[in-house]
């Protein structure tokens, strides 16, 4: 039988992984389109519903344990507050990629999360893409895997853009 510690270093041996993060299950819908991107390139993923106000520490244990599982890239996608990716950031070393989401709550059509996310205070940092731009944070965590050796490139342009 394995150890807890063996079944880390396997799953950090399968290739690059990308984490998805969202706040709540309503966030949902919108970031799956990471998901699929992400599975279009053929780099493996998980989405997990995580929330930086009603679970913080649940937050801290995956990012802290994240780079140990093999996970190379979190994306991290939250409305309103938006605290998901800098607590994220805050207790992990892997790069993060905050996506903003709008909700019927949102001001601004989503300005308020897109603020959050890209006003992270020095030492936390925090990539922010467009508001529900959870395509291009798959594109960009597709890239940043590339930059590692770990990713064969794919083609800056193609149909799909």
């Amino acid at each position: 039988m394995e150890t807890p510690l063996e079944v880390l270093e396997e799953s950090a041996e399968q290739g690059p992984l990308v984490g998805i993060l969202i706040g709540s299950e309503s966030d949902r819908e919108t970031m799956e389109a990471a998901v699929t991107e992400l599975v279009e390139r053929g780099i493996s993923n998980e989405l997990l519903v995580l929330s930086a106000h009603r679970d913080p520490r649940g937050v801290a244990d995956y990012a802290t344990k994240a780079q140990v599982r093999g996970v190379r890239v979190i994306i991290a996608g939250a409305g309103m507050a938006a605290a998901l990716p800098g607590v994220v950031a805050a207790y992990s070393d892997l790069p993060v990629i905050g996506v903003p989401l709008r909700s019927s709550r949102s001001v601004g059509g989503g300005l308020d999360a897109l603020l959050a996310i890209a006003q992270m205070p020095p030492g936390v940092p925090v990539a922010c893409v467009s508001v529900d731009g959870a395509r291009n944070a798959a594109i960009l965590a597709a890239r940043i895997l590339a930059q590692g050796g770990g990713y064969p490139q794919h083609p800056p342009l193609d149909s799909r853009q």
